[in-house]
This record gives structure tokens, C-alpha cells and sequence, in this order.
């Protein structure tokens, strides 16, 4: 069975000036972006290369550059591009030892990106830098101990349609939501069989899933039909 892409995550670019003042802006747009993107973990590592590959074309092409950020998905991996004019200046990476302010700031995204370079494009550059995102595909939702505790749970309630080595997204939508229903409202008759208030506890429940969900800024992942 095919599945509906969880988490849409298309290119995105930005024109903008490189001025030491326009670095904040940048970086609150990234942190939104990966926001919506259910990336948020990302955000200071992300953050910091923006900075960094900006800094870059402020210190070594010229303040007042016109240049673009664009971002995507490379694969599982988030890639943050930052494009100059300038092709005779390429970026250097300095030596651990060295003393020279050169090279310092893309040291510090070598550190933290997996792997970075520069690609010459005819009347541009492009610094580009790539992260690790824990994806499992580049449409997929990071794993969250919820997700897993819950998938374990119907394992058992979908029985032998479900092996260990198969995840709920492989099933049909209506047998995997059968699941679901099922599951939950055993969990109402328990509840009402220890003299719980049914009507509360759902009001809490999902009064913590809505926080999750606000705290997560992803979107939900919908298993096809």
C-alpha cells in the first residue's frame, strides 16, 4: 500500500541583502520554518550555519551583497544554501592551530554540519551545508517516544496483520483506525470500571495531546485509504 507523504517540506528561497543587521531576521525565518516542518530540534544547529555561511559573504565578498538562502531536503538530510555573486572568493576552512580570523566561521559549520562545500554555478556560488534530521524518509515525522509507545500498544490489537518489522503506515487506513477506536475504548471501560470520570480524563487527554502538538509545530501524517 502506497502512503500519502507525511510532512509536506518543499524548497523554499529567500532573496535578501548581506548586512550584519539583517542576520537576526534570517535566522527567526529558519526557526519558523523548521517550526512547520516538525524540525525544531534543528533550530540551533541550523541557526548557527545560517549565520555562519551569511557572515561569510558579509565578511569575504562585501557588505550589501545581494545573495539568496535557500533551503531543502536533501535525502533525510536538511540543506541550507547560501548564494553570492561572487565566484573568485571561495570560503576556507582554517586550521585548528591557525590564529587568523579566516576560516573561523566555517570551522564552526564544519563542526556541526555533516558535510559542506561549494558549488560554482556561472554568474553565482553557492555555500552550501547539510544536517542530520533523524528522518526516516525525507516526508517522514521524527520519531517520538508517543508514536513508538502507541504503535507498540496496537501491534497487539492489530495482531497477525502487523509484524514487528512493519509500521502502522503500511496498513490500510480503515484497519489501522478500527485499531485505534478499539484500543481507545477498551481504555474508556477500564476507566469506567475503576469508578474514573470518563468525560475528565478525556478532557485532559486531549487537552496534553493539543499542548504535544504546539510544542511539535508539525503537521499530521496521514495513512492512505
Amino acid at each position: 500500500m502506497s502512503q500519502e507523504a507525511c510532512m509536506s517540506r518543499r524548497p523554499w528561497d529567500l532573496a535578501f541583502t548581506a548586512e550584519p543587521e539583517g542576520v537576526a531576521a534570517l535566522r527567526r525565518i529558519m526557526r519558523l520554518h523548521l517550526g512547520i516542518w516538525g524540525l525544531q530540534d534543528l533550530t540551533d544547529d541550523a541557526q548557527l550555519c545560517l549565520s555562519e555561511l551569511v557572515s561569510n559573504v558579509i565578511t569575504h565578498v562585501g557588505n550589501g551583497t545581494p545573495a539568496t538562502l535557500a533551503v531543502s531536503m536533501s535525502g533525510t538530510r536538511l540543506r541550507i544554501e547560501v548564494h553570492d555573486p561572487d565566484t573568485r572568493v571561495l570560503p576556507t576552512l582554517a586550521d585548528a592551530d591557525s590564529n587568523s580570523e579566516a576560516g573561523r566561521g566555517m570551522a564552526l559549520v564544519d563542526a556541526v554540519a555533516d558535510r559542506w562545500g561549494v558549488q560554482l554555478r556561472g554568474d553565482r556560488k553557492v555555500t552550501w551545508c547539510e544536517l542530520a534530521t533523524g528522518l526516516a524518509s525525507p516526508n517522514g515525522h521524527v520519531e517520538r517516544p508517543g508514536v513508538s509507545r502507541a504503535e507498540s500498544l496496537l501491534s497487539v490489537y492489530v495482531g497477525a496483520q502487523m509484524s514487528r518489522s512493519t509500521d502502522l503506515s503500511r496498513l490500510g487506513a480503515a484497519v489501522a483506525e478500527e485499531a485505534v477506536i478499539t484500543a481507545i475504548t477498551d481504555f474508556l471501560h477500564w476507566l469506567r470500571a475503576h469508578g474514573f470520570d470518563v468525560d475528565e480524563v478525556l478532557v485532559h487527554a486531549q487537552a496534553r495531546f493539543e499542548g504535544q502538538i504546539t510544542e511539535v509545530g508539525g503537521l499530521p501524517c496521514r495513512i492512505a485509504r
